[in-house]
C-alpha cells in the first residue's frame, strides 16, 4: 500500500456501496477518476493494479477492436477503453453478475467518455468451439485480446471457500489450454494477444501459446528493483514466426518503502501505457 497520500490506483468514489444481484458493491474510481467501477464488496474477486497494467500493456498506437477475455466488471477493458481512443472494446465473461455489474458501469454517466465504444458479452471462454461461435465468440472477432486468466492450477493450490472468488482465481483441469485457444480462434492472423499472469505460471503460459503464437515478449512486474517478479505480462503475435525477447520489465515500488515508483504512479494514477512497441 502507499505509506502517505492517496492510493494512485483506486480512490473510493462519493457515492455509497449498493446492493448488486447477490451482495453489497463498492463504487471505486480508477485511473485518478477516469474510469469508474462498482464491483463486489466483498465474496468475489476485486480487481486491482493487474488490471490495470494489463490495460497499460497495449501500445499506445493501438486501434481496433480489442476483446477482454474473462473480464469480471470490466476493469482492464474500460482501462483500455478510457486511455485508447480509437478502439473499441467487447468485455467477456459467464459470471451474471459480473456482467450485470460491467453493464451498470457502462450506463455510469462518468463512463460516457468512452461507454460508447464498450459493450458486454455473455459466454464461456473454456466452452467448445461450436458453442463459443454461437455465443459471439466468432473466428476473426479481434484485432487484439487481453485477458487476466485465474491464476491458480486446482490440483496445486486451494481453493476459497467462497465459491465465486474460487471460479475467478483458479483454473480447472485443463489449465490455459482453452484461453489460449480462444484466443486464437477470435484473432485474425497478426493480432496480438497480452496477458496477466503470475511470474512461476510463465512456463505454463509458453506451453499453452505452442503452435498458436509468436513474437513473444516477457515483461517482468517486479514488487521492488531488486526482488524476483511477481507478475509477468506476456505478449503475443497470431501466427508469427518472429523470436521470443526477454524485456527490462518494470518496478512497482520504491526501494525505500511502499511508496510506488513515479513510472508506477503515471500508470495506476495518470492512466498512462507503458510505452511498449508493436510486434509482428
Amino acid at each position: 500500500m502507499v505509506s502517505s497520500g492517496e492510493d494512485p490506483l483506486r480512490a473510493r468514489g462519493n457515492e455509497p456501496a449498493t446492493d448488486s444481484l447477490d451482495g453489497p458493491t463498492t463504487y471505486d474510481a480508477f485511473l485518478g477518476g477516469q474510469v469508474h467501477l462498482r464491483q463486489p464488496a466483498k465474496g468475489r474477486h476485486r480487481a486491482g493494479m493487474d488490471a490495470v497494467y494489463l490495460a497499460a500493456a497495449l501500445p499506445d498506437q493501438t486501434s481496433g477492436h480489442v476483446v477482454d477475455l474473462g473480464s469480471g466488471v470490466g476493469t482492464a477493458g474500460l482501462c483500455a477503453a478510457a486511455r485508447l481512443q480509437t478502439i473499441h472494446v467487447t468485455l467477456v465473461d459467464v459470471d451474471p453478475l459480473a456482467l450485470d455489474l460491467a453493464q451498470q458501469n457502462l450506463n455510469d454517466p462518468a463512463n460516457a467518455a468512452f461507454a460508447q465504444r464498450t459493450k458486454v458479452m455473455t459466454a464461456d471462454i473454456t466452452a467448445k468451439g461450436t458453442l463459443r461461435h454461437a455465443s459471439g465468440l466468432t473466428p476473426g472477432l479481434a484485432d487484439h485480446v487481453i485477458m487476466n486468466p485465474p491464476y491458480y492450477e486446482s490440483d496445486r493450490f486451494r481453493a476459497s471457500p467462497q465459491l465465486a472468488r474460487a471460479g475467478a482465481h483458479m483454473l480447472d483441469a485443463r489449465g490455459l489450454d482453452p484461453w489460449t485457444r480462444t484466443a486464437s480462434d477470435i484473432l485474425g492472423k497478426g493480432g496480438s494477444l497480452t496477458v496477466i499472469f503470475r511470474a512461476d505460471g510463465l512456463q505454463e503460459l509458453l506451453n499453452a501459446m505452442v503452435g498458436r503464437f509468436g513474437a513473444i515478449d516477457i515483461i517482468p512486474l517486479r514488487p521492488r528493483a531488486e526482488a524476483p517478479a511477481t507478475r509477468v505480462l506476456v505478449r503475443a503475435v497470431r501466427g508469427s514466426k518472429a523470436p521470443l525477447q526477454l524485456l527490462p520489465g518494470f518496478v512497482i515500488h520504491q526501494d525505500n518503502g511502499s511508496d510506488f515508483t513515479t513510472q508506477a504512479r503515471s500508470v495506476m494514477r495518470d492512466g498512462q501505457g507503458l510505452g511498449l512497441s508493436p510486434r509482428r
